[in-house]
């Protein structure tokens, strides 16, 4: 048996005509068309409907029949699921015991979105597509601009760069008037040049999956949150003693070469830096033991940081001359004992501890 498949994806014959759908027969289809093409000639479904009724006075075959199915006028997956059901109820009331075949027809590519729903309810011989002639692609081209324009991806890929391209001109005039014009153009230019160079490194990816992060951690009640931001600020903090530390060697040493600048940057640095890594992994210890995933192991981090400071203290400064090889061998010494005694500690810990908590046979 052959259907012929009216789609009015946005409800245009039920909310101007007040029919209810499915609408099923030849008779009542054109019926339905007249109604419309009265209430609005120039809505492109009218095209749709009578379209179905030539089609089906077309075809030859004994057994067939026209039916028009609609969505609603807002969502698509509303839309969609809505055709999907209108076409449960045309198939329920064909009665008949061939297998049923459909030809599709819509007026333009938003409605042809919800062929893969109709092909999975019922096999699909063909799709016709019906517009005015005079505006053979205007639908389809519409579509296909609404869509990229709703498509976040595609619309700051393509309209924000556009943007600021478009602002080069307002911008290069108003710096004239201000007497600036080589600065608002290099900003410009550089702002353009960050944008895309950040798009095709996907950092907006990572800086989105940071703000997610941060925003989860807020409401959620983790501690990282705060140590992750106390930790960044001993960091900023190092890093300037650091270069504060390049600067005092290079007053009293003069002239040094690039490892013993880097040798004062790492020692001036060092105790700021094995601070901030010991307030980020005692706040990630307090996270995991708030949700219960507490491991002894994850307390080795903390100890991990101050031995690794220890041996970099000790180095930098015998590179220095600030200290003698017995302050070098302490620091390596100390350091050392750090990591393989808390290592040992908290596995003995965590192995006794497990081994109580395993029921008893």
């Amino acid at each position: 048996m052959l259907l012929v498949l009216c789609v009015d994806l946005d409800d245009d014959l039920g909310r101007k005509t007040g029919f209810s759908t499915p609408v099923v027969g030849r008779d009542a289809v054109e019926e339905a068309a007249v109604a419309l093409a009265t209430a609005d000639p120039e809505d492109s479904d009218v095209n749709v409907l009578f379209e179905g009724v030539h089609l089906y006075d077309q075809f030859d075959e004994e057994e067939r029949e026209v039916a028009v199915v609609t969505g609603t006028n807002g969502s698509d997956v509303a839309a969609n699921r809505k055709v999907g059901e209108e076409v449960d109820t045309v198939l329920a009331r064909l009665t008949t015991g061939q297998d049923v075949q459909a030809v599709v027809v819509t007026d333009g590519a938003q409605d042809e979105s919800v062929i893969p729903v109709i092909r999975s309810r019922v096999p699909i011989d063909g799709v016709r597509r019906v517009v005015v002639r005079q505006a053979q692609d205007l639908e389809s081209m519409y579509y296909t601009i609404k869509q990229v324009l709703d498509d976040p991806e595609t619309r700051g890929t393509i309209l924000v760069p556009l943007g600021i391209l478009l602002l080069v001109y307002p911008l290069i005039i108003v710096a004239e008037l201000l007497d600036l014009p080589a600065v608002t153009f290099g900003v410009v230019s550089g702002l353009l040049g960050l944008y895309l160079l950040g798009r095709g490194l996907g950092v907006e990816r990572a800086v989105d999956r940071l703000v997610d992060r941060a925003r989860t951690g807020l409401y959620a009640g983790r501690v990282t949150l705060v140590t992750y931001v106390v930790a960044a600020a001993l960091l900023v903090i190092g890093g300037a003693g650091g270069v504060e530390e390049v600067a005092t060697v290079r007053q009293t040493g003069g002239e040094v070469g690039v490892l013993r600048s880097g040798v004062a940057l790492v020692n001036g640095a060092i105790v700021w830096f094995a601070a901030a890594g010991v307030v980020a992994s005692l706040g990630r210890i307090t996270d995991e033991y708030l949700h219960e995933r507490f491991r002894w192991r994850y307390c080795n981090a903390p100890f991990y940081v101050l031995a690794i400071a220890a041996v970099l203290e000790g180095v930098t400064a015998y590179f220095l001359q600030y200290s003698d090889a017995a302050y070098l061998a302490g620091a390596l010494t100390v350091g050392t004992l750090l990591g393989v005694v808390s290592t040992l500690v908290f596995a003995v810990a965590e192995a006794r501890l497990s081994r109580r908590a395993e029921p008893t046979a």
